[in-house]
């Protein structure tokens, strides 16, 4: 009897450790975790940002992608800034993302305003925030209490949303990190600022079903994308995503994809599927559909994406340098 109950003692407090600390792992982050450990972070990490814009605006674009593809892959926790052979960085999808002396910036002066205290993850949370403010988007909170990750692999990077992919292939892999369609809609919508290359998009321009262009694509447009991305021409030409507002932050974008504008493939059948369509109609304010304003649903998302799989309470570590584990 006495071996009975010590045995019951012995699994209850082994639950109850468990439960201490998955609580301690999982406390998850909140709107000013560094109020009293570091509260200039966000003042910092906004000055830095208005700096690198004032004098190169396609930052802006630059760190917000950055952050979607740190997200995911392992969840947001700065892995995407680790240098090194096959890393992250070394992924075909993020060979082409720029803005990492923005994030290392920042990174130097908190370390010397509060060292050993504010993530890189989180930095460049903040930074994807201040991005989309300085590009005329609207603000919203940003939760903060993520921790770096240690590992980071490009063989990681293959579940990243890709420019061919269908929709039920977007919504599966928005769907895996806790993303409605909404969400998928909305986030897509972070195009109306930036670029693609010629590379990701000229298939559909020639040849793309026997000898004729995709048919998605406004045929008065063709010739225009045509005469940008000629055959055989520089595949690594930019072009705008968001054609006639590639610098501001606004639902023009969704304008474009109901024109038969959109670049991506993937990108345009946000209007060609009726599951996502509702959504670009609602942005757009089409009558008949209960309206929904992007930058405020902007926001929302960036929230929740940006709560994917972290790490917080004793996971992970607080890099001293962004580009290297400690």
């Amino acid at each position: 009897m006495e071996g009975n109950c010590f045995t019951q003692r012995v699994i209850l407090v082994t639950l109850l450790l468990l439960i201490v600390a998955t609580l301690l792992e999982g406390q998850g982050t909140r709107v000013g975790f560094y109020s009293s450990s570091c509260p200039q972070v966000e003042s910092i990490v906004k000055s830095v940002v208005q700096s690198h814009f004032k004098s190169d605006p396609t930052v802006a674009p630059e760190l917000l992608r950055m952050h979607f593809h740190d997200c995911f892959v392992q969840g947001c926790d700065g892995s995407i800034l680790i240098d090194g052979p096959n890393t992250e960085k070394t992924a075909p999808p993020n060979q082409v993302l720029r803005g990492y002396k923005v994030i290392d910036d920042a990174k130097t002066q908190l370390e010397s305003t509060c060292p050993g205290v504010v993530s890189c993850a989180d930095i460049l949370a903040l930074a994807a925030h201040d991005s989309v403010v300085e590009a005329g988007g609207a603000t919203w909170a940003v939760p903060t209490g993520r921790r770096d990750g240690r590992v980071s692999l490009a063989s990681n990077a293959g579940n990243l949303p890709g420019f061919r992919d269908t929709i039920d292939v977007q919504k599966q892999k928005f769907s895996a990190k806790g993303l409605d369609t909404q969400d998928l809609v909305t986030l897509v919508g972070g195009h109306t600022i930036g670029t693609t290359a010629c590379q990701f998009f000229s298939y559909r321009l020639y040849n793309f079903t026997s000898t004729r262009p995709d048919p998605s694509i406004n045929p008065s447009f063709v010739s225009q994308l045509q005469a940008l991305c000629p055959k055989n021409g520089d595949g690594s030409r930019k072009i705008e995503l968001d054609t006639g507002s590639a610098t501001r932050f606004d639902n023009s974008f969704f304008a474009n994809l109901r024109d038969g504008r959109g670049i991506l493939e993937s990108d345009q059948r946000l209007w060609t599927d009726d599951s996502t369509k509702t959504f670009v109609q609602r942005f757009l304010g089409v009558g008949g559909l209960l309206g929904l304003t992007f930058n405020v649903e902007f926001g929302k998302s960036m929230v929740k994406m940006s709560n994917i799989e972290v790490k917080t309470g004793t996971a992970g570590e607080i890099r001293k340098v962004c580009s290297k584990v400690n």
